[in-house]
């Protein structure tokens, strides 16, 4: 945990400027076991809402498990790539309906996929990214990195660095980074801070090899969260909250 320092106060009582909110699919499934649950995608909508009236330019990846998951189709027989391009699909269509539901709220939101498909929406490019980003719109970014055996973990650090955030922040069920599963083990202790190499090398789940060592070489932290709090993000961008930083 943290508090507000004089950047801080002088940025509106926010410690971010512009971040990226990475969740996964899975978070938007609610209590069911596949799809979409529209009245998850609205609260989380209205979260991302009530950070975006602070000031704080949001940039988004969502992932595609809820619908596809292309490690699960290949294992299945299906040929890798070809099912790792289904999972993009997948985050393609969680992105325009987290798309649909901020601008039902009045925040203007573009979704801006790494594989073109002009008639749903843009394709990416970086300047015209950050230009929207400017101009106080979500950016929520689709298709992975466009490349098959790149997780959307991976494509959120890409993003992150590419626009200059300030932080990745990860939405998850629990409140941190655990040295065990908190819902398995009552014993679980939960870091408040933890290395990218810590994070790396007792392989924490925090999130994948590529992304935390991305992170790593662009000193980007990550902060995980649990997304089932409310007001939780709006929370942590103000320094308040419980939660695990991944730095250093």
């Amino acid at each position: 945990m943290s508090t507000i320092d004089g950047a801080d106060q002088a940025r509106g009582g926010v410690a971010y400027k512009r971040v990226m909110l990475k969740i996964s699919g899975e978070a938007l499934m609610g209590d069911q076991g596949f799809g979409l649950h529209p009245p998850t995608v609205q609260r989380v909508a209205q979260e991302v809402k009530a950070c975006h009236a602070l000031g704080v330019e949001i940039c988004m990846v969502i992932g595609g498990g809820n619908i596809f998951r292309g490690l699960a189709g290949s294992a299945q027989g299906m040929e890798r790539t070809t099912a790792d391009y289904m999972g993009m699909l997948a985050t393609v269509m969680n992105a325009l309906a987290m798309q649909s539901a901020l601008e039902a709220l009045g925040v203007f939101t573009r979704v801006i996929s790494a594989i073109p498909m002009d008639q749903v929406c843009e394709p990416y490019i970086r300047r015209r990214a950050v230009r929207h980003l400017e101009k106080k719109r979500v950016c929520i970014f689709a298709a992975g990195t466009g490349n098959p055996f790149f997780t959307t973990d991976t494509a959120a650090a890409l993003r992150a660095n590419e626009m200059g955030c300030e932080a990745v922040f990860k939405g998850t069920k629990v409140d941190g980074v655990y040295d065990k599963d908190p819902k398995k083990f009552a014993d679980a202790k939960r870091y408040d801070t933890v290395s990218y190499d810590e994070a790396l090398e007792k392989n924490l789940g925090v999130m994948d090899a590529t992304a935390i060592a991305l992170s790593r070489d662009n000193r980007l932290p990550i902060i995980v969260f649990s997304l089932d709090e409310p007001g939780g993000f709006r929370g942590i961008l103000a320094g308040q909250g419980t939660y695990t930083t991944v730095k250093g």
